[in-house]
């Protein structure tokens, strides 16, 4: 006795689950060097407000990215042109890392 391979399956309703708290937020990086150090960027999705845990809301951000943490840099502007970006992350950089009055917020 053999198996008809050939013998079509009765086809399954596979359901569609489709959810409105799914974000097709795409996240973008950035590596940029300055003074012969690299500065890791990377973009977040929009935060809502968490009252139990005091968590304020957030617009899409930059961050910086260092030692598995992140610090808030800036917020994300749709559109903005690469060399922009890049210069508006650095002048970040200079004033909150490099400045001689040293960052303006407690890390």
């Amino acid at each position: 006795m053999g198996l008809d391979f050939g013998a079509q399956q009765p086809a399954r309703h596979v359901p569609r689950i489709e959810s409105p708290s799914v974000s097709s937020y795409k996240f973008e990086q950035r590596r940029l060097i300055h003074r012969g150090r690299e500065f890791h960027f990377v973009s977040y999705d929009a935060q809502i407000a968490n009252e139990r845990r005091g968590d304020l809301a957030m617009p899409p951000m930059w961050y910086l990215m260092n030692e598995g943490k992140r610090r808030p840099v800036m917020e994300q502007v749709p559109g903005m042109p690469i060399e922009d970006l890049d210069r508006a992350l650095l002048a970040w950089v200079e004033l909150e890392i490099y400045s001689a009055a040293g960052p303006r917020r407690a890390v």
